[in-house]
């Protein structure tokens, strides 16, 4: 990175490493300001005046971003939760709910996370558009889920949608088919920030455009982001003003987070300014970092972690986004783009914000409130008869003995929807299912049992098909295995 830093050629060396430090930040500031007045000037109007916006909250990151020295979590000093900062479920369901559930649920907002595309996955557009359950998508079982809690207690529980400029127009589209549903629906977009050139530390992109040689010099930064956009859109204060208090925030792939009743009497009945944050007992989760991941699959430090099912009150959002003392981590997310060019992205995550918010507390809910989708093992689990539907929202089968979820590892010929959906003719009977692992190129007739522990692997060169009406019990299945048709 070429940097000339005028002024400080008089000091002594030792003298003024501080000071030049100082002053290479504010030349880094000050061209990343100027960086992103040009890419305002490529457009006009309304276009210019929402990028304002967004640069405003990226202008801040990119300042604390500079700031920073080293990690800005010290795991040695990172401690357990006082025992009385988290709630036992059962505990909260002990109290009842009180005769006038439908006030309570007139001050309800649901607000779903939307911004995610369905790449990981193989599919195109937003992933709630994914079917996951006998032909409904994500957003068919949300609608359906807040659609029934509506007719049921005679109540007016709106549906939020915070999308990104990857989502917006797809799924601004798609909702025209809820028109005549019993739920109404509000969008609004998460920012739209640069990303970074690693060495330069400034924005990649040409001008304000999305496509072409600009397609990857944009992201949207993290859930994180939802208090700012959520202000800057003007859906904050007009729901606010219809009377309601609360939000119920959660990822859309999340199946298991649905209205708790419970939960939101619970928090009726707390003072002002609340925001309750639900967990689960677990000693991992997926997709973390190696050093988190590590820290959590120690379970004296870890007994819980977040399901990133947030209950939050609405003026205390507005509070806290007008005195701009919403305090979030930076999260460094290094990418490298498709031409070889490294780049940052700077982050933050909805839940690090707990700590701004007075009289936080926790909730230790059932495993059975965090049922994310994020692979196709995942949607081989939601999809089986380990799962009953009903009103949109998944249950565990009573029929299944253990309310435990098997662990699934489906491997790479899997990955993407397209080539799952084709390898089952039809979803197997997974009832007594404890574990199952699938290796390479293997298929599934119709009607096969799966219990106990079963591995398939076909290796390389080599197929597997399981044929119809087979089962398989605590089964290793390995080398080649034909069915011919006849």
């Amino acid at each position: 990175m070429s940097l000339f830093v005028e002024g400080l050629g008089k000091r002594a060396p030792n003298s003024g490493m501080a000071e030049f430090q100082e002053v290479m930040r504010q030349q880094l500031e000050s061209s990343m300001h100027k960086e992103l007045e040009k890419l305002i000037s490529t457009v006009k109007g309304a276009d210019a005046e929402i990028s304002r916006k967004d640069f405003e909250g990226f202008k801040k990151l990119f300042h604390r971003f500079l700031q920073v020295k080293g990690p800005s979590v010290d795991w040695a000093k990172i401690q357990r939760p006082p025992e009385e900062s988290i709630q036992p479920y059962e505990k909260i369901k002990a109290k009842g709910l009180p005769d006038n559930v439908a006030d309570s649920l007139n001050k309800l907002v649901v607000v779903k996370l939307n911004g995610g595309l369905g790449t990981s996955m193989g599919c195109k557009g937003p992933k709630s558009l994914i079917s996951v359950r006998n032909e409904n998508t994500f957003l068919d079982l949300t609608v359906q889920q807040i659609e029934h809690l509506n007719k049921t207690f005679n109540a007016d529980v709106p549906l939020v949608l915070m999308n990104s400029f990857n989502t917006d127009e797809d799924t601004k589209k798609i909702l025209q088919k809820y028109t005549h549903h019993r739920v109404k629906i509000h969008t609004f977009n998460q920012s739209r920030y640069p990303r970074i050139n690693k060495e330069s530390l400034l924005p990649v992109a040409k001008d304000l455009g999305t496509t072409g040689e600009n397609a990857e010099a944009w992201y949207p930064p993290g859930h994180g982001d939802i208090y700012a956009s959520f202000h800057n859109s003007g859906l904050l204060d007009k729901l606010i003003a219809e009377g309601k208090e609360y939000i119920f925030v959660s990822n859309i792939d999340n199946l298991g987070a649905t209205v708790d009743l419970h939960i939101l009497h619970h928090l009726m009945s707390q003072p002002n300014g609340n925001a309750a944050s639900s967990s689960w007992r677990s000693p991992t989760k997926p997709g973390l970092t190696s050093r988190v991941a590590h820290e959590f699959k120690s379970v004296t430090k870890f007994k819980i972690f977040n399901t990133n099912n947030l209950w939050i009150s609405l003026p205390a959002i507005k509070r806290l986004q007008e005195q701009n003392s919403m305090d979030m981590e930076i999260i460094v997310n290094p990418k490298t783009l498709d031409g070889g060019l490294n780049v940052v992205q700077l982050e933050t995550a909805v839940g690090a914000a707990i700590k701004s918010f007075d009289n936080a507390l926790g909730i230790n809910v059932p495993r059975s409130r965090f049922l994310p989708v994020k692979t196709t093992s995942d949607l081989l689990l939601v999809m089986s008869n380990l799962y009953s539907l009903d009103a949109g929202s998944l249950t565990m089968s009573h029929k299944r003995e253990f309310p435990t979820t098997p662990h699934v590892k489906l491997g790479s010929s899997f990955t993407k929807v397209h080539d799952y959906l084709t390898r089952f003719e039809s979803i197997p009977d997974m009832l007594e299912l404890d574990h199952l692992t699938v290796s390479g190129d293997v298929t599934f007739g119709k009607q096969v049992s799966l219990k106990g522990t079963v591995i398939i692997i076909a290796n390389h060169g080599d197929r597997i098909d399981i044929p119809a009406g087979a089962m398989l019990e605590n089964k290793i299945v390995s080398g080649n295995l034909r069915i011919l048709d006849h």
